[in-house]
This record gives C-alpha cells, structure tokens and sequence, in this order.
C-alpha cells in the first residue's frame, strides 16, 4: 500500500547514516508518513560491506538504531533528541548492496524521559531482512554534543528524487 510523504527530515555533513558529505556514509534520507511512521531509503555500497556483496550487520543496526530513534519526531513540532539506551536487532536474510532499500521504523512508547520504537529493514521485494527495537533517553542536544546546525549543515535538502509516496 502506498503512504503518503508528509515532511521529509534533515540531514547532516558528517553522520554515518545521514551525513551527505561523509565519503563513507549512507546518505540515508528520512521521510515522514502518513501512517506515523517513519521510512528510511539508502543504498548500501561496496565500502559499507561485511561478506562479499552483503551490507555488514553493524550498518545493519545503525542504520535501525537511528531510523528508529527519529521515529519519535512524526508528527512533532518541536525536535526530540534521543541517546540509545538499548537497541536490540534480529538478522532475517542477507541484506544486499548497490540497490535502494528502506527501512520502517514508528515509535512505540513515550514517557516523560524516554521513549521506545521498532523498526525493519525491509528488501525490494518487502521482505523483512532485519529488525529491531530501541530505547532511547530524550535530552537537550546541548547535552549530547557540541552541536551548532549551521556548522553540520543540519537542515532538509531537496532533491528531485524525493518520493512524494512511498510503497510500504
């Protein structure tokens, strides 16, 4: 079923997932839905692989950890912020490199200082080929890191490739 794309999230310069001038990163792009969730799509390369032609399980968890962790922002005005307290995965099938894949991921729980969410990783056929959940502690980003948005480009780039649905 196709879900609409209600506001698509910013990225970074140097995140590992989302920084779009990390040489290495996945330049994941993260969208809002309709539904409440929260879609991730990156494509893996040959340098974010474990086995020959498959993406190595730690990308696999980074990129659930942090797709799960701004699931709590769908739907929220103000920017929640979350520090992972424990994240858990399960590998399915082989996840493959050098094609778009998405990951699906919504909140599950919310209280005052912490919230929970789940998410998959799912293959182009809708396969489920990891997943995960997560608990997260919300704090200031004044008291993660030194962090100045203008410095780390923080900020939605538009691109003509941006879905305006997406195919869950």
């Amino acid at each position: 079923m196709k879900q609409h794309v209600k506001r698509k999230q910013p990225n970074s310069r140097s995140c590992l997932v989302c920084g779009l001038r990390n040489p290495f990163g996945l330049k994941a792009r993260f969208f809002e839905m309709d539904n409440g969730e929260l879609v991730c799509l990156f494509t893996p390369e040959a340098h974010h692989q474990g086995y020959p032609g498959r993406l190595h399980g730690g990308i696999a968890a980074a990129i659930l950890d942090e797709a799960i962790g701004r699931a709590v922002q769908v739907n929220r005005e103000d920017t929640v912020w979350g520090v992972t307290l424990e994240f858990t995965i399960q590998y399915k099938k082989p996840i493959p490199l050098d094609r778009e894949l998405k990951a699906v991921c919504r909140f599950t729980k919310e209280t005052g200082r912490s919230f929970e969410g789940s998410g998959e990783i799912l293959l182009p056929d809708g396969t489920v080929a990891a997943s995960g959940q997560g608990r997260y502690l919300k704090l200031p980003i004044d008291k993660i890191a030194d962090f100045n948005p203008e410095e780390a480009d923080w900020q939605v780039v538009r691109d003509h490739q941006d879905p305006i649905e997406i195919e869950l």
